[in-house]
């Protein structure tokens, strides 16, 4: 324990853990910035005296100091969901605002659910060039171990939106997605008016935020709603024309279709067929992400309920742990949880 312990209203120094921990300051630069040839006890002697002394690092003046600057970058699927679309513009806008923080962003496009391209580009990053990457995409186990090797080389891993092993990733930024599945079954539970079956709408069994929102939605209908049934689900693959082309067969095959829950994107294609074809008046529609295109179905009444997530939140919490990961530094996880929000036709926010 300290022996000489520092006046309570004074913030502890380099110079005071190395006082404490009698090693010079030097040693203790080399130990706060992972340098090599310290030994491992005087490693310890360090760490112990910066825990007595309840030190916590600037690390914005320690980078400026050492003219450090973040390099981010954002792996999204190329597509044209007004979703992903959103998240983009927000990597741009929170990108200039970070520019003199010493911080900058960029984004880097892949096909969509190809875990193939995902692992290449992971596997070509330098960490020379790059201190940390958040990968929007789908969950195999190619993806995994790249996203493993990813971290060994020392470059900081955040899942976005959809999640990966806890045991490969550094951070997860997204809602709880068995949480959003139960709360649309609970929604669509309550607004059906006669028993029947409830389309699901996935976007790619890779999916892994799609898989758990069918999780969560099959415990709740199966334990709280015995009277509806969720048929198998169709795979839209986020693309509009492929899901307007899947839903006459399965209205066909379905005549009691009493909801659909579009947990994915593509939903021009649910909204033209919705529109265009002769439906069921008292069919209720939940779907996800408040888009321009899910906001005019909201107002309109072809849809009855957006679970959603801010996009914003989304990329300032990536933003914040990958840095404190790089930095090795605590962060509030308080303000890193995503909210799950939920939006009827009455209470969509301003453009």
């Amino acid at each position: 324990m300290n022996s000489n312990p520092l006046n309570t209203l004074d913030k502890p120094t380099v110079n005071d853990i190395a006082r404490v921990a009698g090693v010079s300051l030097a040693t203790v630069d080399r130990v706060l910035n992972n340098r090599p040839g310290v030994r491992t006890t005087t490693i310890e002697k360090v760490h112990r005296a910066i825990d007595d002394l309840g030190y916590v690092r600037d690390t914005a003046a320690a980078n400026l100091a050492r003219r450090r600057v973040y390099n981010l970058v954002f792996v999204l699927p190329e597509t044209a969901n007004e979703f992903v679309q959103a998240l983009q513009a927000q990597v741009a806008e929170q990108g200039a605002k970070l520019a003199h923080d010493r911080t900058t962003l960029r984004t880097h496009m892949v096909a969509p659910f190809d875990p193939l391209e995902i692992v290449a580009y992971l596997d070509n990053l330098d960490p020379a060039e790059t201190d940390g990457v958040a990968v929007f995409g789908p969950e195999t186990p190619a993806v995994r171990d790249a996203v493993k090797r990813t971290r060994d080389r020392g470059i900081a891993v955040v899942a976005l939106v959809s999640d990966l092993p806890s045991s490969e990733r550094d951070h997860f930024v997204g809602i709880d997605n068995v949480a959003a599945g139960r709360t649309a079954a609970q929604l669509m539970g309550r607004f059906v008016r006669r028993t029947g079956r409830i389309l699901f709408i996935t976007g790619s069994r890779l999916a892994r935020d799609h898989l758990e929102r069918r999780q969560g939605f099959d415990q709740v209908i199966g334990s709280q709603f015995p009277d509806l049934d969720v048929v198998a689900s169709i795979e839209g693959r986020d693309e509009p024309a492929l899901i307007r082309s899947l839903l006459p067969d399965v209205f066909a095959a379905y005549p009691d279709l009493c909801g659909i829950y579009s947990s994915a994107a593509g939903n021009q294609g649910l909204i033209q067929f919705l529109q265009e074809c002769d439906v069921p008046e008292d069919l209720v529609v939940i779907a996800h992400e408040l888009t321009p295109t899910s906001r005019q179905a909201l107002q309109s009444g072809t849809f009855d309920a957006l679970i959603s997530q801010d996009t914003g939140h989304l990329v300032r919490s990536a933003v914040r742990l990958l840095k404190a990961t790089a930095d090795r530094v605590p962060f509030n996880p308080t303000q890193e949880r995503i909210r799950i929000d939920i939006y009827l036709k009455h209470n969509v926010p301003p453009v």
